[in-house]
């Protein structure tokens, strides 16, 4: 296979940090999905991709001449609960491409069988999961949430063993990079300091150049992530996102989504959302996000600390124990800060007041209050700035609930429909739509999947054809549903 172009600054710069390994040869390749826009903006030729041997390259049976496969290391907090050795048990980075517009972006395989970090799994994929990815990264994507991407997924032509057998796939991901908190704790739970600062040298030269050089460049590292994580989480918030599981080593460095596994967007809205099926206390909620992401910077920042400090020198460790203390206590203002400046855009507001954040608490109480569809009601208000209350009501259990804070919401601004529509979106991942499309993707038939993605990529439109896509499940199916992470 002809070259990709990939370079492998990973490998290259941070020894002891991966595996070399190769992906296993699967039976019967057959591409399922190529993401010609992606490709593109990566330099890739769509066509070529295409082409009949495509599927050999994209399941891993022939790879480009210049990719060499590694397994990346990490450690990581799982459930609360620190896992010294975790790395990609199930996944490849074949190389790094840089792109037309000069980034740098990762491309690695997920599902290509098992490497010496799989702890006893088999180290495939299904193609539930794998066009799961699909749908949720391109979804996160079109809503302008920072993600990692799926480039393409080959079916293997071999059966995995979950509950039942599944056909398997290979899901090819493209990423700022796989840096993750838990990269940061696989060497800083070993004491390799000249490992963990080569790692943190590496890192700021790929995310964050600016920083290079400067005094207690860890430190200025955390804030920077910190502050890419506030955003981030604030605009999961806003569109009713639950990971599911916000392990550290699901947290990445660059500020990107990552690993869509028992994911899921909230109907009915509800802090206490929980969809993932492994998630038995609530600690992953929909309400709780923001304070993991807190705690999973916590971890980091004890990571980063032995870079700033002899462990000999008390005075010293307290002072940049206090210092990283800032840090963790100003992510919620950091975190409150995006959150509001987001509800503004979906409330339409032109600026900011001092009541807004009570205005929009008051509201998502309302909508809690009221059991109302999250995303629905959110878009509902273009209609009522309209003069057209209706469709709001409609989603209320008790629809003159609305009439105060409707008359609280038209005091404060006049607002603009058309930015209210720009501002929420219409169409989501519903969940039952999901499991639709990938229940007849598992049995062969690609239609479903490919109609919700081509509406998933359209969130704001009003087309009457993605009316289907916008509503959400009967309340019999939203009750009892349930992701999984299908490892």
């Amino acid at each position: 296979m002809s070259a990709f172009g990939f370079d492998h600054s990973y490998a290259r710069e941070l020894p002891g940090a991966s595996v070399a390994w190769k992906p296993a040869p699967v039976p019967a390749p057959r591409l399922l999905f190529l993401n010609d826009a992606l490709a593109q903006k990566l330099g890739l030729d769509p066509a070529a991709l295409r082409a009949d041997d495509a599927a050999a390259i994209f399941a891993g049976n022939t790879l480009p001449s210049d990719a060499q496969p590694i397994a990346q290391a990490y450690a990581g907090h799982q459930f609360g609960g620190f896992s010294p050795q975790l790395g990609d048990g199930r996944a490849l980075l074949l190389g790094e491409l840089v792109d037309p517009s000069g980034r740098r972006r990762d491309i690695a395989f997920k599902g290509s069988g098992r490497t010496p970090f799989s702890r006893g799994g088999d180290g495939k994929a299904a193609i539930g999961p794998m066009l799961r990815e699909v749908l949720i990264g391109e979804a996160m994507h079109a809503l302008g949430i920072p993600t990692t991407r799926a480039l393409a997924v080959a079916a293997t032509g071999e059966p995995v063993y979950r509950e039942r057998p599944l056909p398997g796939a290979v899901l090819t991901r493209v990423a700022a990079s796989h840096l993750r908190v838990g990269t940061f704790q696989f060497f800083a739970s070993r004491g390799d300091l000249e490992a963990l600062r080569r790692l943190v040298d590496y890192t700021i030269a790929r995310h964050d150049p600016e920083l290079a050089g400067t005094p207690d460049a860890p430190l200025a590292l955390l804030r920077a992530v910190a502050r890419r994580q506030a955003a981030l989480i604030a605009q999961w918030m806003n569109v009713g996102f639950i990971h599911g599981v916000m392990n550290t080593d699901n947290m990445t460095i660059s500020g990107e989504t990552i690993d869509y596994g028992p994911c899921a967007f909230m109907e009915g809205y509800d802090p206490a959302a929980v969809f993932s099926s492994i998630d038995h206390g609530g600690r992953y909620a929909y309400g709780n996000q923001p304070n993991i992401a807190r705690w999973n910077l916590a971890r980091f920042a004890e990571a980063l600390l032995p870079l700033l400090a002899d462990a000999d020198d008390e005075a010293a460790v307290q002072r940049v124990v206090a210092q990283a203390m800032e840090v963790i206590d100003a992510f919620p203002a950091w975190y409150e800060a995006e959150l509001l400046r987001g509800q503004r855009a979906k409330l339409g507001l032109a600026d900011a007041q001092e009541g807004d954040a009570a205005l929009a608490a008051d509201w998502l109480a309302l909508l809690h209050a009221q059991r109302a569809d999250f995303t629905q009601a959110w878009r509902a208000l273009a209609d009522a700035a309209e003069g057209r209350e209706a469709p709001l009501r409609s989603l209320l259990a008790e629809p003159a609930s609305a009439d105060a804070w409707l008359a609280r919401w038209r005091e404060r601004s006049a607002h603009d429909a058309a930015r209210l529509r720009a501002a929420n979106p219409r169409i989501v991942p519903r969940n039952q739509r999901v499991e639709e499309a990938l229940a007849a993707a598992t049995e062969g038939d690609l239609a479903p999947f490919e109609q919700l993605l081509a509406a998933l990529r359209k969130p704001f439109d009003d087309a009457p054809e993605l009316a289907p896509y916008a509503e959400p499940a009967p309340a019999e199916i939203t009750a009892g549903y349930q992701t999984f992470c299908g490892t």
